[in-house]
């Protein structure tokens, strides 16, 4: 009988529970099945996954499809109605195999919102052993957001914050760093919330160090999407003291004006976003900075999105994500005055501009020194600043091959190994 085939859509955080769905859709002997796990942060992603969903059942014509992830979570009668589809299972339930079993029911999706226990499934959940053909493993240390942003479907798709225990987490590192991983991402909804539900209190500086501490033997630890608004006083301080923690920053930044920001509802201003940036580069001068960017928020005139744009410069922002602004139903933000779609791809596509030149600026300015890459496929990988590396030669899958940054091309560096 054929594994189950997992198709992950989205983030990080769906790469790790992925992996936990193999690794018990395989230990309950569920076969002929494949899983999608689904994206919803925008409407193109629905979209994605639904064209996901038609090719799979093309291409395995004779295996039951269950849809699950944000997506089914948010929209499970709609998935349902899909001919392709066999089952729809929520996020509170889709690390549950009994949920993706054959007969356990077509809609498995209950009220994520109702969830209050501290981490739920995720204290449960057994140690991820492997990460396929991945070299750095995802450790879900938080699930769900407290906060509501007014362009944000997700906390309805993940429910509350909840975080997992540090003692967890740890352990956790402990075992991918023993099956080889030299690079642990730590990730989740809102990492920078972590602990804020635990009895301690820890803050998400608080899990790296003890991660630091307790795991020697790890390499590099990386960090997902940051909030300006609440990276602790303790994670600047490891940024500054700790060479493993990796000198590479991503920040849920959005926007970079002021009343933009006020209408987001985010918790941090202009200033606050460029005071961060700030204390990262004393803290670490070779830090890299990257950040998500919305383009064309509703009512946003020219010189708000100036403010915007502007940012990559003010701010020293190398790496971004730009997604032209997509209306969720249900979202505050869905009921305000929209900028045309036109001139959303339009800002959209000055923001990728301004960050293909940011990139490239980078990557020349790296031309001539030495990186240490971690090895993702015979001749590629990162460097601890996130910089795309490809080899002058072939490498094997998981070794930190340390190279000369010989030429910049396009997107990436060309290195050649010193030994």
């Amino acid at each position: 009988m054929a594994p189950p085939k997992i198709v992950t859509l989205g983030c990080r955080l769906n790469a790790f529970e992925s992996e936990v769905i193999r690794e018990r859709a395989l230990a309950a002997g569920i076969s002929n099945t494949v899983i999608v796990n689904t994206c919803a942060v925008t409407a193109e992603a629905e979209r994605q996954a639904r064209q996901t969903i038609r090719r799979l059942r093309r291409e395995h014509p004779g295996a039951r499809i269950v849809v699950t992830g944000c997506a089914a979570q948010l929209g499970a009668a709609k998935f349902a109605a899909m001919p392709e589809v066999d089952q729809v299972v929520g996020n509170a339930e889709k690390l549950d195999a009994a949920n993706l079993a054959e007969g356990a029911g077509r809609i498995r999706v209950t009220d994520i919102m109702t969830i209050r226990e501290t981490a739920g499934h995720l204290i449960d959940t057994p140690l991820i052993s492997d990460f396929g053909e991945r070299t750095r493993a995802f450790v879900q240390i938080q699930q769900g957001c407290d906060h509501r942003c007014t362009f944000c479907i997700i906390p309805f798709a993940r429910g509350p914050n909840r975080s997992v225990p540090p003692e967890r987490i740890v352990e956790q590192v402990r075992a991918l760093t023993a099956r080889g991983y030299a690079e642990a991402v730590l990730t989740g909804v809102d990492i920078c919330s972590y602990g804020a539900d635990l009895p301690e209190g820890p803050k998400l500086g608080d899990a790296v160090a003890a991660i630091l501490a307790e795991v020697p033997e790890l390499k590099r630890l990386r960090l997902s999407s940051l909030d300006p608004a609440a990276m602790d006083d303790t994670l600047f301080a490891l940024l500054a003291g700790e060479p493993r923690l990796m000198p590479h920053l991503h920040l849920s930044l959005q926007a970079a004006d002021d009343l933009v920001l006020k209408r987001m509802k985010r918790r941090h201003s202009r200033a606050g976003a460029i005071s961060v940036c700030q204390r990262a580069r004393a803290a670490r001068p070779d830090v890299v900075i990257g950040a998500d960017l919305i383009a064309g928020f509703p009512t946003e005139d020219e010189a708000m999105f100036a403010n915007t744009l502007s940012a990559v410069a003010d701010m020293g922002l190398t790496f971004l994500h730009v997604f032209p602004f997509s209306a969720r139903a249900g979202t505050p933000a869905a009921r305000m005055p929209q900028v045309p779609g036109e001139v959303r791809r339009e800002r959209a596509a000055r923001l990728r501009e301004a960050g293909d030149a940011a990139l490239a600026a980078y990557l020349a300015s790296q031309v001539g020194g030495t990186a240490e890459v971690l090895v993702e496929s015979g001749d590629e990988g990162h460097t601890p600043h996130y910089a795309r590396v490809r080899l002058a030669g072939a490498a094997p899958a998981g070794a930190v091959v340390e190279v000369r940054l010989a030429e910049a091309r396009g997107d990436h560096l060309l290195g050649v190994p010193l030994s």
